[in-house]
């Protein structure tokens, strides 16, 4: 039966308690590094079953049903948990026409958002580019309640906000301004405002009677919560009936992927990157391997060492910095460098591409974005680069790998070495929108070969996790060796 907007509670007997306990208990991907595994205060996994009240949340309920009929259990489900509207698809249409929408809504947009409407509940599955931010909106405009959008960055809330301006800009009966109250670090959090657009960071923190206000929350690009504060945001929400999360990939994890379907609901996968680039809604990509090829003596120098000690080596050495910064200002297009680490790479490379740009052409304009980058100049430096045409961008991964909307932006390059799914995904998706100048997309992954003989260093093996998922999403590779000494 419904306990309340975020658990169900299960009435069965002792054993099957303990059934259900186990059914949904999962390994956390990484526990065997975990400093409470290694101390043997914790066994390695997640259990969203709770032994105790038997209660689970209300987005598995498909997978409780699942439990039941695979063992001949009898069950009875509360009618309240069953709640669907008749939305058509006629009717999302008429809706998204009273919206006066500045642009069409494309067909995969008017599925999502009846999907949605329809089961109060979603998980919409959808790549970067595809619009998620319409979808958002026209949720937000469709419920006309108390609404919670939470997404994972500054640069995000300031984002959403424009986006929702320019979706608007046709309809005079509704301000953006006066409706949606914006929240990241200083900004004040009790509004009457009836939306609003905050960071997780901003309000993870804040009492349960904040969030009772609440009838609607929808939080984007949640893949990116840390996992402990969006359940904590989540559970506090009881009141909010109507949960939309949506996500550009899912780490490809058992886990990550049942823990957003317990909050929002199961899997509805919208469109796909391959499918939209087929539509030319995407810009057409391709991938340029640069496979570095380090000396002997480099190659039996590193062989064996520890992953930090690896990565400092790259990021530390003149000739990979040199190649990197001189692919960087050899573009002819709008360029984003993508680094891992502030201090230590980031600013060296910022630096020496930026001397070495504008001893080519002064007038060229190079940006640099990293956490410390406040939100207005960050939505400052994103308009200035979509004005342009030759422009580099060199960013932390962790700013603008995600979510980050840039059109005109043709060439991305691996600056640093990784083998996470939902980072290479989101970064490819940075070069993917088709602007006005061109529809075609360049990644530059940078490979660090310093392999010996059947020894293979951790930057290959990254770049091998990579391939599988170009494999899995039907990109196109190429591979170039280069000799770096």
């Amino acid at each position: 039966k419904k306990m309340n907007e975020v658990y169900l509670e299960v009435d069965t007997t002792s054993s099957i308690h303990r059934e259900l306990s186990d059914f949904f208990k999962f390994r956390v991907p990484g526990y065997q590094f975990m400093p409470a595994y290694k101390m043997r205060m914790w066994d390695g996994n997640l259990r969203l079953y709770n032994l105790m009240n038997g209660s689970l949340y209300i987005g598995l309920l498909d997978y409780l049903i699942e439990f039941c009929e695979s063992r001949g259990y009898h069950f009875d489900v509360d009618r309240r948990l069953y709640a669907k509207n008749s939305f058509s698809t006629q009717d999302c249409v008429r809706f998204l026409e009273q919206l006066e929408l500045p642009l069409e809504p494309r067909d995969y947009q008017i599925s999502a958002i009846q999907h949605a409407i329809q089961n109060e509940r979603a998980l919409l599955l959808s790549p970067t580019g595809s619009g998620k931010s319409l979808i958002i909106y026209a949720l937000s405009r469709f419920y006309n309640k108390k609404t919670l959008i939470i997404v994972p960055t500054i640069s995000l809330v300031t984002q959403m906000f424009s986006d929702f301006k320019e979706y608007a800009k046709n309809q005079s009966s509704f301000s953006v301004d006066k409706v949606c109250h914006p929240i990241y670090s200083g900004q004040e959090k009790i509004t009457s405002k009836n939306i609003i657009i905050s960071t997780w960071q901003s309000i993870y923190k804040l009492p349960k009677e904040w969030f009772s206000q609440f009838d609607v929350v929808i939080g984007d690009e949640v893949h990116l919560f840390k996992a402990k504060s969006l359940t904590g945001i989540m559970s506090k929400l009881e009141n909010a009936k109507y949960r939309f999360g949506t996500t550009g990939t899912l780490d490809g994890t058992q886990t990550h992927k049942i823990v957003l379907e317990g909050l929002f609901a199961k899997t509805f996968s919208v469109t796909t990157t391959k499918t939209l680039i087929e539509k030319k809604q995407l810009a057409e990509l391709k991938i340029e391997c640069v496979v570095l090829k380090y000396d002997e003596a480099t190659c039996k120098q590193v062989k064996r060492a520890k992953y930090n000690d690896e990565i400092k080596f790259l990021i530390e050495h003149e000739k990979r910095n040199a190649f990197i910064r001189n692919l960087a200002v050899n573009t002819k297009t709008n360029c984003l460098v993508l680094f891992q680490f502030v201090e230590s790479h980031g600013k060296l490379l910022y630096e020496a591409i930026r001397e070495r740009a504008q001893e080519a052409n002064p007038s060229r304009k190079v940006f640099f974005v990293s956490g410390q980058t406040d939100a207005s100049t960050r939505e400052e430096i994103r308009t200035a680069v979509e004005a342009e045409t030759d422009a580099i961008i060199v960013a932390s991964s962790g700013v603008f790998s995600t979510g980050v909307n840039i059109r005109n932006l043709d060439t991305i390059i691996f600056a640093s070495p990784t083998k996470s799914r939902i980072k290479t995904l989101q970064s490819i998706g940075r070069t993917l929108r088709i602007g006005d100048k061109t529809d075609k997309a360049v990644l530059y992954d940078i490979v660090d070969d310093l392999t010996d003989k059947s020894y293979k260093n951790f930057a290959v093996k990254h770049f091998l996790e990579r391939v599988k998922i170009y494999n899995e999403e039907r990109f196109k590779y190429k591979l170039h060796k280069v000799t770096l000494f």
